[in-house]
């Protein structure tokens, strides 16, 4: 109940701050600023995350690979020796 309380408090004074009249606080240009500085960024870091989650994909397919390489020859060998 609290976080409920706290989530509107937080949701009405952001909507305060960035309305557009004189009597609130009118920051709609810094939240734009803001906006503006952290798309690249976060861009950036979603990229590099996409980039390492690739990598690791790439890696466990090979692996995969090498595992199904490894039973397939224990399985002929086992026949082999039947």
């Amino acid at each position: 109940m609290i976080a409920l309380l706290l989530g509107i408090v937080f949701v009405l004074f952001a909507v305060y701050s960035i309305l557009p009249f004189s009597w609130s606080l009118n920051w709609w240009n810094e939240v734009l600023a803001f906006l503006k500085g952290g798309i690249p960024i976060f861009a950036l870091l979603v990229g590099a995350v996409s980039v390492f989650v690739g990598i690791a994909d790439i890696k466990d397919k090979i692996e995969a690979k090498k595992e199904e390489l490894e039973e397939d020859e224990k399985t002929e060998t086992k026949q082999n020796e039947q």
